[in-house]
């Protein structure tokens, strides 16, 4: 993904850097961005605090924090009517934990506001987002088969237990099926933060 990333990016009068490492862990150099985004990924932090602790001390001064990440799971029908479906046959599927890295793990807007001041973010804010998202009929079953607890499931499994879960799978999306196009909302946060005013201290950085 980086290499097509960078020949993509090449084409651009101002091509970007890109980096493959750990935001939670990776020696950033101090204060030296302005602006830090994430589209769906914060969630996934094994220790979100010091993850975004890290990410701080990477921040410049006033610096703009901007993610986006899901609201709970009863707000995301769509993102949870496989495991509903498979339950009966995959009866060993793990729940999803809430405090656990995960889709939903910043589904809790108290949870998401206490990562942030603890990682010393100022101006903590989360904002509601609907949008409304289409994906061509032909594309659900291979999307229901390769993403999402139940399609890590399937892929464990021989043929013919597979063969006899996703007629049922495919049938309870049924609802979100209209004519060629598949439709649903994904309900989200848009959280934004600014780093302190100040930059760290150089011991501080020095740890990151």
């Amino acid at each position: 993904m980086i290499t097509a990333a960078r020949a993509r990016a090449a084409l651009e009068p101002t091509p970007p850097d890109f980096l493959c490492a750990s935001a939670q862990t990776h020696p950033f150099p101090p204060a030296a961005y302005d602006l830090l985004l994430s589209r769906f990924g914060v969630m996934f932090f094994p220790d979100p605090v010091l993850a975004f602790t890290n990410l701080r001390r990477a921040a410049a001064p006033r610096a703009l924090l901007h993610a986006i990440a899901w609201r709970a799971p009863s707000e995301n029908s769509f993102m949870t009517t496989a495991e509903r479906a498979a339950a009966p046959f995959l009866p060993d599927l793990p729940p999803r934990r809430p405090d656990a890295p995960g889709q939903f793990a910043f589904a809790d807007p108290s949870r998401v506001h206490t990562i942030l001041d603890a990682s010393g973010w100022t101006d903590i804010a989360l904002h509601p987002l609907d949008v409304p998202c289409t994906l061509p009929e032909p594309a659900l079953l291979p999307y229901l088969t390769r993403l999402g607890p139940v399609g890590v499931a399937l892929q464990h499994l021989d043929a013919p237990a597979r063969a006899r879960i996703l007629p049922t799978l495919r049938a309870a999306f049924d609802p979100f099926v209209h004519g060629p196009n598949v439709h649903f909302t994904a309900a989200c946060w848009t959280i934004t933060a600014r780093a302190p005013s100040t930059p760290p201290l150089p011991q501080e950085a020095a740890t990151a």
